[in-house]
């Protein structure tokens, strides 16, 4: 019994979030033991919405979760894209019901705090330690060891860095790295819907396009009870942070950031009641995710812009794409099966974060057939290097 339980592949994962969590869900699915380590001391409720299109709907069925978020979230109406002044509408793109005919699968907008909920229900909660803040991994012969900021150790026979945009394996692997500031700013907040006091608003996956910014908002609810938006305004580099989700921004400073806009953009931002910025960054496409046993999934790897709505999607399909990678390999197999996950999903990730940064998706006539329509159940798997 002790030799066939060894047999399984023992695989750690840094980071319990999105991209650690499906990762996690999906690598126990094909045999693998996993663990994984998280900096935080408790899971937060983040307050952001979240858009999961079908391509990541795909991920959540196989996982068993999509019902789950379905009966919560908001199943947009379309992907409504208005002029900032006028309200004329440069492109309206069908969603309820369209694009589950078209794609196989759902379009949702949700809180990220239910879709986290949803992908931690899928972990027994004895393999996720929390307060371990990893410093440094080494490879060896037979594995990887793990050295946390407390003076832990941990082995494993191979290490997902699952750890988000400022990934410490990522820096373990490839060295530190310096992103560029964009040059723009994000607000974002989320907030009850009745603070809007009857004011009309689209059961719709709105973007108002201004010519130097724009501002995205729609319900995170079936009930439409709660209103999310998030932005990007220019900002003349006085003011940075770091690509933290908590840091308060001024609701002045934003309502005349965006005061030449619609009524009903600024009956919104009149109706929040608080909100948070972050300055945003721009990294290039990376020539290389993975050394030997350790490889790296989602932001920690792909980090793009949130304009295509697709970094928690993409994560995702990395989750699915590794798990068929790593299926049925035995320990001395790994090097070459992240490898092949690495080849299978680069080009994909990098082709997103292009489009993205170009911040266009879905302003004209759009077909979305590239993105929505990927399986990461099934795409073919690519040779390895």
């Amino acid at each position: 019994m002790e030799a066939q339980q060894r047999s399984k592949p023992r695989i750690a994962i840094i980071g319990a979030g999105i991209g650690g969590l499906a990762a996690a869900a999906t690598l126990r699915q094909v045999g693998c033991d996993v663990r994984i380590y998280e900096q935080a001391s408790r899971f937060a409720r983040v307050g952001a919405g979240i858009q999961m299109a079908p391509n990541a709907c795909k991920v959540l069925r196989r996982l068993g979760v999509e019902d789950r978020l379905k009966a919560v979230a908001l199943v947009p109406e379309s992907s409504l894209n208005r002029d900032f002044d006028t309200g004329a509408i440069s492109n309206e793109y069908p969603i309820a019901g369209a694009v589950e005919e078209r794609y196989g699968a759902s379009f949702l907008c949700l809180h990220r705090g239910d879709l986290h909920a949803a992908l931690e229900s899928l972990v027994p909660h004895d393999i996720v330690e929390l307060e371990r803040h990893l410093v440094d991994v080494e490879q060896d012969g037979q594995g990887v060891a793990l050295k946390f900021a407390d003076g832990s150790t941990a082995r494993a026979d191979a290490v997902i860095g699952a750890d988000g945009v400022h990934s410490q394996v990522r820096e373990c692997l490839f060295g530190e790295e310096q992103p560029t500031f964009t040059g723009r700013i994000a607000y974002r907040a989320t907030f009850p819907a009745h603070l809007l006091q009857g004011q009309p608003l689209e059961r719709s996956r709105i973007k108002w396009w201004g010519p130097d910014r724009h501002i995205v908002m729609y319900y995170t609810t079936s009930a439409a009870d709660e209103i999310y938006f998030t932005t990007s305004v220019p900002d003349d580099g006085k003011w940075a942070t770091t690509e933290s989700w908590s840091t308060k921004g001024d609701l002045g400073e934003l309502r005349a950031a965006f005061a030449s806009f619609h009524p009903q953009v600024r009956a919104v931002l009149d109706a929040c009641p608080d909100v948070f910025k972050w300055a945003l960054l721009a990294r290039d496409p990376m020539p290389a995710w993975t050394r030997g046993r350790v490889t790296l999934l989602g932001d920690a790897c792909h980090p793009m812009p949130p304009y295509m709505a697709q970094g928690a999607s993409a994560a995702l399909e990395d989750a699915a794409v590794l798990a068929r990678c790593l299926e049925g390999v035995p320990a001395e197999g790994i090097p070459a099966a992240l490898l092949c996950y690495e080849a299978t999903r680069r080009p994909r990730t990098s082709q997103l974060q292009t489009a993205a940064k170009a911040n266009n998706w879905m302003r004209h006539d759009t077909d979305p057939g590239w993105v929505y329509g990927y399986d990461a159940w099934s795409v073919p798997l690519a040779a390895a290097g």
